[in-house]
């Protein structure tokens, strides 16, 4: 945790420090003036521990308040930066190769009127989720099943930003749907909170005729487990914490932990112990493929990714994560589905991102 803290304030102090530069570089800023940002810069820097530390002793007003402005800033300052250095890099080039240019006053102003568009175009973005559809065939799903369909939500992270109005965003897509399946791809829990309860019921209500069933991403763990636990269950997710089910008689739900502590069994252990007569889909919260999983499942959904969330931030998650949204054929009908998200970590922003429900449908085929 302490290694965390530094490199978050290292990093975001750091974006703190080239945006007031730039600012003073640009406008002239009397000394009550800028005192005054760099006070506003550390209370937005601290924001996040502000936020925890307010939840946990139960002001859930206050919290939600400050999380608001805190990681809206943060969205934006993200956006900022990357317009500003986009900028900076361009005026570089021109003052190289154009020696005259670097006569030019530095102006700020560009890269704020278009951190400010895109950041309120990121704010409706992310409330704007939409139903990613596709078809995947084989020979396992039975002709006479006809088409099973799948529900797959991932990272809505309920929570503090994340309440009645986006939930009801995500899941009356679900709703629509009427999938056979439900299922949770990890970090449903996001908060401390302990009145989530109202909003798990109604995830609860939807009607599915297999189940809803879930895996633990890694904020379920730092939310706390037996709270988040509660709230999935209280959600009518079936948590599979190293375990597997079937329905239909030919369908297996396969799920593992994103931390397995815990867990029943290892991926590799639960998915040698299944009938590789029935079609296996495993849940798994990042988009990791185990080399010696491949043949043991046909669909492994993830999510963790969010697609960078904020672009260009989808970069990084790009060179991490190889796949970090869509599907890949691994090998022979076997596949990887990595979802952008549902909800949103941090900023309720998304840029370039789209949120998504997963509608799979699974037809007997080639």
């Amino acid at each position: 945790m302490k290694l965390f803290l530094a490199i978050y304030f290292l990093i975001y102090g750091s974006m703190h420090y080239y945006v007031l530069r730039s600012i003073s570089l640009s406008v002239h800023l009397n000394p009550i003036a800028k005192a005054a940002v760099v006070l506003f810069m550390l209370i937005m820097i601290n924001s996040p521990m502000l936020v925890r530390y307010a939840e946990k002793h139960g002001y859930e007003q206050t919290a939600i308040a400050m999380s608001y402005v805190g990681y809206i800033w943060m969205g934006f300052i993200l956006i900022f930066v990357s317009t500003l250095l986009f900028t900076d890099l361009y005026r570089l080039g021109v003052n190289v190769f154009v020696p005259a240019a670097s006569e030019q006053v530095r102006r700020v102003f560009l890269p704020l009127t278009a951190a400010l568009i895109i950041s309120t175009y990121s704010y409706f973005e992310a409330l704007n989720v939409t139903a990613e559809h596709l078809v995947i065939k084989h020979p396992k799903i039975p002709k006479e099943a006809g088409v099973i369909k799948i529900a797959q939500v991932s990272d809505v992270h309920l929570g503090l930003i994340v309440r009645q109005d986006r939930l009801k965003r995500i899941f009356d897509i679900v709703s629509r749907e009427r999938p056979d399946v439900l299922v949770s791809t990890g970090d449903l829990v996001d908060s401390q909170t302990d009145n989530l309860d109202v909003l798990a019921a109604n995830i609860g209500s939807i009607p599915t005729r297999y189940g809803k069933f879930a895996c633990l991403g890694n904020h379920e763990y730092y939310a706390g487990i037996s709270q988040s636990l509660k709230i999935t269950q209280e959600a009518g997710f079936t948590i599979l914490r190293g375990q597997v089910v079937t329905v239909g008689g030919f369908l297996n739900i396969a799920g593992v932990s994103d931390f397995p502590v815990g867990d029943k069994s290892t991926e590799r252990e639960l998915l040698t112990s299944l009938s590789r007569q029935n079609y296996t889909v495993l849940l798994k919260h990042r988009p990791i493929v185990d080399k010696d999983s491949i043949g043991r499942f046909e669909l492994q959904l993830s999510g963790h990714t969010h697609k960078g969330q904020i672009f260009p931030f989808s970069i990084l998650t790009w060179l991490y994560y190889p796949i970090h949204a869509g599907l890949l054929n691994l090998k022979d009908n076997t596949y990887l589905y990595v979802s952008k998200g549902s909800g949103t970590w941090g900023p309720p922003m998304r840029f370039l991102s789209q949120p998504e429900v997963t509608i799979i449908e699974l037809q007997h085929g080639k």
